[in-house]
């Protein structure tokens, strides 16, 4: 079972390493993705945002104050779910159904996340 648990933490972590640095990658766009959406500082936002997801997978990835990694990516993803993903503001079709997709598949990172931060916790009790 051990060496599921390294798989997965190197799913879910290299996840969110591979989503932070193409924020880098594709700065100029995500910072004119995130101004359409109203994001405040839109620039900062992104490159903080990559910075949070690439600090916190490579916790995950490394076993590297795990838990304090995953609220990182917590923060991460609660205000990008509401702010880059409302999807009930969207009027087009496509971006509505979308906007949906990514808005529930952080929903699930985020349980997942809770998840595992809780097992140490529930290990003590």
């Amino acid at each position: 079972m051990i060496l599921v648990f390294y798989i997965g933490r190197i799913l879910l972590g290299g996840y969110f390493i591979y989503s932070g640095v193409g924020h880098f990658k594709g700065l100029n766009g995500l910072v004119g993705y995130a101004q359409s959406k109203n994001v405040p500082f839109p620039k900062a936002a992104v490159i903080l945002s990559g910075i949070m997801m690439i600090v916190g997978g490579l916790s995950v990835v490394l076993g590297f104050q795990m838990i304090i990694g995953m609220w990182l990516l917590v923060l991460f993803l609660i205000p990008t779910t509401m702010l880059m993903h409302n999807f009930w503001t969207a009027t087009d079709p496509a971006d509505r159904m979308n906007s949906h997709i990514q808005f529930f598949k952080n929903v699930a990172l985020i349980g997942a996340l809770f998840l595992l931060i809780s097992i140490p916790y529930l290990l003590i009790n």
